[in-house]
C-alpha cells in the first residue's frame, strides 16, 4: 500500500485539478444524509480520506458552528487540501479544520471523539474495508452517524477508455491489463450488510448515478495528468505527443453522449450503536 500512497502523493495536482470537481456533486450529497444531526447539536466532525478537501471545506462552509478532522492517507491529497482551504475559506473557518495524515484504519484518534463522520470514495481504495469501518465506529460517540459514498460494480466499459487502449496500439505500446476493480461494492446490500457487521445500526443504502459529460480536452487532461499519469509519462516526450495525438483524433469521433462517464454510486448511513 505504500507504493499506492507515494501514487497519490505524486498525481494529487491532477486529482485536485481533474477528478475531485467529477466526483464532487456525489461527494456533496453526503452532507445531506447527516444535516439534521447537525441542528440539533453534532459539532465535531471527521471526514475520512479528505482528498484536497472537497467535502472537509463545504462543511465548514455550510455550517458554521462545527470543527472538521479531515485526513488522509496521503501526506499530497493534505498538502493540496490545505492549499484549498487556503484559497477558499476565511481565517475563522480554517481555525475550524485540523488536517492530518492517518489511514482510515488506523486513525490514531480517541474512542468516541465524534458526533459524525463522513468520507466520499474512499472505502473502495482501503485494503481492509471491515477495519475502516470499526476504526471510525470507535471513534464516534454513541448515537454518532456515518454517511458515506463510494462506487459500485460496473460491468460496461466507457467507450474513451477504448480510444485509449486503441492510441497505444497506434503509436506501437501494448494495450492495458484490465482487471476488476476489487474494492468496489457488489451491490446495495453488501455496503449495508458490511455497516451492520461492523457494528452500525439503522442502516440505508441507496444506488445513485454520477454523470460528468468529459470534452475532448477535459478527458485528455483527466488521463494524462491523473488517472494514468504513470503510463503516458513513460512513454517520453515524442511518444506522449504522438500518443496524444492518435487519442485526441479518436475522442473527436465520439458523440457527447459517448464521452458521458456513468458510474453507478452507493451512499450509506448508519449509527453507532
Amino acid at each position: 500500500m505504500s507504493e499506492h500512497f507515494d501514487r497519490y502523493d505524486r498525481i494529487a495536482v491532477g486529482y485536485g485539478r481533474w477528478w475531485a470537481p467529477v466526483i464532487a456533486p456525489a461527494a456533496l450529497g453526503v452532507m445531506d444524509d447527516v444535516e439534521r444531526a447537525v441542528k440539533v447539536g453534532a459539532q465535531s466532525i471527521l471526514d475520512v480520506g479528505t482528498g484536497t478537501g472537497t467535502l472537509a471545506i463545504e462543511i465548514l462552509r455550510r455550517w458554521p458552528q462545527v470543527e472538521v478532522t479531515a485526513i488522509d492517507a496521503s501526506g499530497g491529497m493534505i498538502e493540496g487540501a490545505r492549499a484549498e482551504a487556503e484559497r477558499r475559506l476565511g481565517t475563522k473557518q480554517r481555525d475550524r479544520l485540523d488536517l492530518r495524515v492517518a489511514s482510515a484504519d488506523d486513525l490514531g484518534l480517541p474512542d468516541g471523539r465524534f458526533d459524525l463522520a463522513v468520507s466520499s470514495f474512499v472505502l473502495q481504495l482501503v485494503p481492509n474495508r471491515f477495519r475502516a469501518l470499526r476504526e471510525v465506529h470507535r471513534v464516534l460517540r454513541p448515537g454518532g452517524a456515518f454517511a458515506w459514498v463510494s462506487w459500485l460494480a460496473r460491468d460496461l466499459p466507457f467507450a474513451p477508455d477504448r480510444d485509449f487502449d486503441a492510441a497505444l496500439e497506434d503509436v506501437g505500446e501494448e494495450p492495458r491489463e484490465w482487471e476488476d476493480r476489487p474494492g468496489d461494492l457488489p451491490s446495495v446490500a453488501a455496503a449495508a450488510a458490511q455497516m451492520r457487521r461492523a457494528g452500525f445500526s439503522d442502516v440505508s443504502a441507496t444506488e445513485g448515478l454520477l454523470e460528468h459529460p468529459f470534452d475532448v480536452d477535459g478527458y485528455l487532461g483527466f488521463m494524462t495528468q491523473f488517472d494514468e499519469e504513470d503510463l503516458v509519462a513513460s512513454l517520453g516526450e515524442d511518444g506522449r505527443s504522438r500518443f496524444e495525438v492518435a487519442l485526441r483524433r479518436r475522442l473527436e469521433r465520439r458523440s457527447r453522449d459517448e464521452l458521458t462517464l456513468r458510474l453507478p454510486t452507493v451512499q450509506v448511513r448508519g449509527t453507532r450503536r
